[in-house]
């Protein structure tokens, strides 16, 4: 089956002006977000965010034969037509909730077994990207807007969408767009814990406000910073063991054609800080606002995830489905990049904790919707969550898919 690429990678930019040596990186006053800290000598670089399809991709169209997994590994559309879908919380009963950004909705993915059918819950909401799900209620973010719906299966199971509680007031999160996006989950301690990111590509901020992560009883009572310096995190887990805090971090555009690296990193301790703005990766210092000291005293990641590579949801794997060396690894979904010549992420990487806890090496595990040829993409990956049965769910917000990836040992393999 033949099919035309969704996009194509922009044209070559000097990598001397990205790295900005000598350069002005101040944005015209008029430029979008996104080009903050762009050279004025790129000011007519072609790169910019790919819009993401707010349209159901026919399922004839969905990319499932580029997929590429491990051998004993298989993939299959697991549900479709959800344009934009992101972040997944999955209910008691088995119902599949799916954030998004641009589009603004909330979906509910009902699984019948063999099919499964999907509802829009909720729309008109701005970038309602994170969700969370515990005790029977589903809780949304949009921005600074909380909303738990409760005894949210049972009212679907009716036809029926309860009307939400509003909580902003209680969580009182900052109401800045620019990465403003939430990634929700539930700690082992019952805690909902939020990400706030940085108002700005890269700029000086109250580490007590913005560029932190913050956890919360369920009310949104009792805030705790436990994480500072985080520009823009968008996936997080808790060890199975431990309970540690592991989490993605995005890092600063245009400083690079190849960095700075974004991150996986582990919070082994309350309140530590992971650089931002001032050190980068692992142990940038920052062109702009850095100093000498600037990496001094910062927790290094755990891991490098690859410049721009828009590292996002993430999950630690417990299931028993897969091989044994898959147990507790964390599976991390790379949406990929649009701040770099050459392309780089749209896939699925997978994170082998080291032995004593405190790195992880970095391997592929579902590649194929980059076409590093043609510098193409087909689709982008943004969460992955495990399923009862120890399979993986994949989304795939540029198909609005959400893909079921499953392991058979090969029939080479001897008992």
């Amino acid at each position: 089956m033949s099919r035309s690429p969704l996009r194509t990678a922009a044209i070559s930019v000097s990598t001397a002006a990205l790295l900005g040596g000598g350069v002005s990186t101040q944005a015209l006053a008029d430029d979008p977000p996104w080009a903050q800290g762009r050279a004025a000598e790129l000011a007519d670089s072609p790169l910019a965010p790919h819009a993401t399809p707010l349209t159901v991709t026919p399922v004839e169209d969905i990319p499932i034969d580029h997929l590429q997994l491990p051998d004993g590994f298989s993939a299959e559309i697991w549900a479709h037509g959800m344009p934009g879908a992101r972040m997944m919380a999955r209910g008691d009963e088995g119902t599949l909730f799916l954030g998004t950004r641009g589009i603004g909705r909330v979906y509910a993915v009902m699984d019948n077994g063999d099919s499964r059918d999907h509802m829009i819950i909720a729309e008109g909401l701005t970038q309602p990207n994170g969700i969370a799900y515990r005790d029977g209620s589903l809780y949304v973010a949009a921005i600074n807007r909380i909303f738990r719906y409760d005894d949210i299966e049972a009212s679907l199971a009716n036809g029926e969408v309860p009307e939400p509680e509003e909580l902003t007031d209680a969580f009182g999160l900052p109401d800045d767009v620019h990465h403003g996006w939430k990634f929700l989950a539930f700690g082992p301690d019952g805690r909902l814990y939020v990400p706030v990111g940085a108002p700005c590509n890269g700029c000086e901020v109250d580490p007590d406000v913005h560029a932190n992560i913050r956890s919360f009883e369920p009310d949104g009572s009792d805030m705790q910073v436990v994480a500072r310096g985080v520009r823009n995190s968008v996936g997080f887990d808790f060890h199975p063991d431990t309970g540690e805090l592991w989490f993605t971090d995005n890092g600063q555009d245009w400083l690079g054609e190849h960095g700075p690296h974004d991150e996986l990193n582990r919070l082994s301790e309350a309140g530590e800080h992971f650089g931002f703005p001032y050190c980068h990766a692992h142990g940038l210092i920052d062109p702009d606002l850095g100093s000498a000291d600037s990496c001094d005293g910062i927790t290094m990641p755990a891991a490098l995830l690859g410049g721009h590579s828009a590292a996002l949801g993430m999950r630690f794997y417990t299931g028993d489905m897969f091989p044994s060396e898959y147990q507790n690894a964390i599976f991390i979904a790379r949406r990929g990049s649009w701040n770099r010549t050459l392309s780089v992420g749209y896939d699925i990487q997978v994170a082998h904790i080291s032995d004593d806890g405190t790195t992880a090496a970095i391997s592929p595990f579902m590649v194929g919707l980059l076409d590093p040829r043609a510098n193409e993409f087909s689709g982008r990956p943004v969460d992955v969550l495990q399923m009862p049965d120890g399979s993986l769910l994949v989304a795939d917000e540029q198909n609005g898919a959400v893909y079921r990836i499953t392991y058979e040992t090969p029939d080479y393999v001897s008992d």
